[in-house]
């Protein structure tokens, strides 16, 4: 059962720890990360950013991402890309959302799930001419 979500920045604020596996479509082991993640608000924004190391294949290094998640309402925000470019918006009243992305001919299928007050996950399935794998990050807070 989802756990819904009433105050999206109040819940996500803060630091995270982060674990990550990406599959292919048959579920073979790809490769897998781990890391942290936090939320802060800046100027009503909450920026979300990533970091860790990453083990794809034969490699293996640092990896960072940056977000910005822009509230439109209480459950709900317009998640944006570091650039600026649009990436999919979000609405965690019920605790789940499903998301869509198209990148340029492969396709993004984003399924967001809360858990509890302290764990979401959250699972990408990537599919297309470039890509066909399925990418699952759970979070757990790492703070208070």
């Amino acid at each position: 059962m989802a756990f819904p979500i009433n105050d999206l920045t109040g819940y996500f604020s803060g630091e995270w720890q982060l674990a990550r596996e990406i599959v292919d479509v048959d579920g073979a082991a790809m490769g897998e990360a781990s890391g942290r993640a936090t939320f802060t608000s800046e100027d009503g924004v909450l920026v979300y950013r990533e970091s860790g190391e990453l083990q794809l294949g034969a490699h293996r290094g640092p990896f960072v991402r940056t977000l910005h998640y822009r509230p439109a309402g209480a459950a709900r925000a317009a998640v944006h890309f570091d650039h600026g470019g649009f990436f999919h918006d979000l609405d965690l009243a019920t605790g789940e959302w499903t998301a869509d992305h198209p990148c340029a001919a492969d396709w993004y299928r984003g399924a967001y799930r809360v858990l509890d007050d302290r764990r979401w996950e959250q699972e990408w399935v990537v599919t297309g001419p470039a890509k066909d794998h399925v990418i699952t990050s759970r979070f757990t807070r790492a703070d208070g």
